[in-house]
């Protein structure tokens, strides 16, 4: 699992920069782990097993240097061997890790990837936590368990969620980017232009350069990112979320995020609210 090296409740034997071995003394070729976490900020590691993070409960983040990805409650990320990434659990977060030895999943690619855990690859990675990494004897059952869950796996990966926010190392598309980020209430290209000292012009083709997307696109994801994580966390009104993240239409804030995500903002309270109560341990 992607947390501290020191912590009771995970294996991993070094700091959470550079390898960080989650095995730890253990052979299996497959297993699970679970972390309950309270504002964990990792370091940039990586891993030598593959690994798929299912956020039980609150909202997880990961970052790569090509991207930040976000974990609202029931969705995972594929994080493949090799990748340097950092996690953040936030407050109240809970994880379940399952791990795979690189061939146990075709095709893993070399990025993360956020799926769309359909019910029964849902209830599978619940399943596994009967078989944790480090248990002290294993068997035939665990071994195809894991196989066919390798499998459900290299076919999720095929329908991944857009749950990512782009990054650059273009320090005026970092700071732009951050600045929006942090106000997405009303924020305006004029606003961000004005604060990273450029023209107009020179942010919108910066964006379109560096990121691939305009600087509009880059704000509605991150507006879509935080009313997810506010949905996710907090009581809040429909109406409130939406102000919160630069909407001053509820209905027109409903239709954007239905657009995106696949679904209204309070349907996806309601699933995510059954989710944890069904799934919460």
């Amino acid at each position: 699992m992607t947390v501290p090296a020191d912590s009771a409740d995970n294996h991993a034997r070094t700091a959470t920069t550079g390898l960080v071995d989650l095995r730890g003394d253990t052979h299996w070729s497959a297993g699970s782990l679970t972390y309950d976490g309270d504002r964990t900020v990792t370091g940039r590691h990586f891993h030598d097993v593959h690994e798929i993070e299912y956020a039980c409960r609150g909202l997880v983040e990961v970052r790569t240097e090509a991207g930040h990805y976000l974990l609202p409650p029931h969705q995972a990320a594929w994080i493949p061997a090799g990748l340097r990434h950092q996690t953040t659990l936030n407050a109240g977060a809970r994880t379940l890790a399952v791990l795979f030895e690189p061939g146990l999943v075709a095709e893993p690619g070399d990025r993360v990837r956020v799926l769309a855990i359909s019910p029964l690859l849902r209830e599978m990675l619940l399943h596994s936590e009967r078989w944790p990494i480090d248990r002290a004897e294993s068997g035939p059952a665990a071994d195809s368990f894991f196989r066919t869950l390798g499998h459900l796996i290299a076919e999720a990966l095929e329908d991944e969620r857009p749950l990512n926010l782009p990054v650059s190392t273009d320090p005026i598309v970092a700071e732009a980017a951050d600045y929006t980020r942090a106000h997405l209430d009303g924020v305006t290209a004029g606003d961000v232009a004005r604060a990273v000292r450029v023209s107009d012009r020179t942010l919108r083709r910066a964006f379109r350069t560096h990121l691939g997307m305009s600087w509009r696109t880059y704000l509605f994801r991150a507006r879509v990112f935080r009313a997810m994580a506010i949905l996710a966390e907090e009581d809040r009104s429909i109406l409130e979320v939406s102000r919160a993240v630069g909407f001053d239409d509820a209905g027109a804030f409903s239709r954007s995020f239905a657009r995106h995500c696949g679904e209204t903002p309070s349907a996806y309270r309601r699933r995510i609210s059954r989710s944890s109560a069904t799934s919460t341990r």
